[in-house]
């Protein structure tokens, strides 16, 4: 009975157990899903790239720097296709600067 009477006081703790490693599991597939959406975007950019379909990285970051001035912190390859460019300007203000990846017009500038 005493066993009986352990296991049963122990259950909850590994039923909790139990769900916290499946939930570190699903965060570890979460990660690797999201890891492999990224490199399957970055694969997709440079072959629009290389078809002409897009501007190279070098001309949208010419572009967003004559537009925000100020040091570029984060770019971005939206689909429609888009870049969306962070600038941290001389004031410590974070501007983003959304593009055409097409064409390099100026799509929106907005605060961060």
């Amino acid at each position: 009975m005493k066993t009986r009477r352990t296991f049963i006081a122990l259950l909850p703790a590994l039923v909790l157990a139990a769900n916290a490693a499946h939930a570190q599991d699903h965060g570890a597939q979460d990660k690797a899903a999201a890891k492999a959406r990224k490199k399957q975007a970055q694969q997709e950019a440079f072959a629009a790239m290389q078809r002409g379909e897009i501007l190279p990285l070098t001309k949208i970051l010419a572009i967003a720097q004559s537009s925000v001035a100020g040091d570029v912190v984060e770019v971005e390859f939206k689909g429609g296709p888009v870049y969306e460019v962070k600038v941290l300007t001389a004031s410590g203000r974070v501007r983003e600067v959304v593009l055409d990846a097409r064409n390099g017009n100026v799509i929106k500038i907005e605060d961060e």
